[in-house]
């Protein structure tokens, strides 16, 4: 469906159910360069399961308009407004990487508007290497490939996928490389500056559940675990042998931590 938030005409995904304010709500925020097609299966178990959807595509990102917004604090301020325009009053914050970042703010800035955390490939500390950064705002497709090699866990290099004849190698491309110019870098550079994870998740008060893949490159356990230190209320979850890209390696095994 299509929505107005803060003014920006804004795609959201609903797991093919109309979305109902009056059912328990889950937002489900993307990482950075994605859009909504990282929930395809998770949304839809959401949506035929008791639950709202709303699986945003973030400004400037897939099917939204507007241009890509600079900070993970403006992003958390932006999900409440999606709240507000959807016309519910609460909701279970899903995020991956930078979507978990953005989880974690809107949490510590709009306590009312969160009523649980699912926090997926994340740490206290997202930094970014500068030789990714720099060919993500060259718009270097380098940076593409550095996000799909580094982002997935070695069998899924190799293949394996659940869904028959899918490469997520190829697939995790495909959606980076139809990105607009520049988004990547802004999304890679807002989680690079976003200090406030430590802080923000002293300030949780919801129940709040960690998944992270064992083989992550990008996110490491250990620094997932930090983060999960420093929340009241947490719970964590490691899936054997995956990577960064959790919703596509370990699906099932992804559903049943969330759940």
């Amino acid at each position: 469906m299509q929505l107005s938030v803060n003014g920006i005409d804004t795609f959201v995904a609903t797991g093919g159910r109309p979305f109902d304010p009056a059912l328990p709500a889950v937002v489900m925020l993307h990482g950075a360069g994605f859009d909504h097609s990282t929930w395809a299966l998770h949304s839809r178990w959401f949506a035929h399961h008791g639950y709202s959807v709303l699986a945003p595509d973030l400004p400037a990102h897939g099917r939204s308009s507007g241009a890509a917004l600079p900070t993970i604090a403006e992003m958390a301020d932006w999900t409440a407004a999606l709240l507000d325009a959807a016309g519910a009053p609460r909701a279970r914050l899903i995020g991956h990487s930078m979507g978990s970042l953005i989880a974690l703010e809107t949490s510590a800035r709009h306590p009312d508007k969160v009523s649980g955390l699912g926090l997926i490939g994340t740490a206290a500390t997202m930094t970014v290497g500068p030789d990714l950064l720099k060919a993500a705002e060259a718009n270097d497709p380098d940076a593409f490939d550095m996000v799909s090699i580094w982002g997935l866990g070695f069998k899924a290099e190799l293949g394996g996928s659940l869904a028959p004849g899918l490469w997520m190698h190829q697939g995790a491309q495909r959606v980076l490389r139809q990105s607009r110019p520049g988004v990547l870098f802004s999304d890679l550079n807002a989680c690079n500056a976003y200090q406030n994870a430590l802080a923000a998740a002293a300030q949780v008060k919801v129940p709040t559940t960690f998944v992270l893949g064992e083989r992550d490159m990008m996110t490491p356990p250990k620094a997932g675990k930090t983060l999960a230190a420093a929340t009241p209320n947490a719970r964590t979850v490691v899936l054997p042998g995956a990577g960064h890209m959790m919703m596509v390696e370990a699906p099932d095994e992804l559903l049943a931590a969330l759940r």
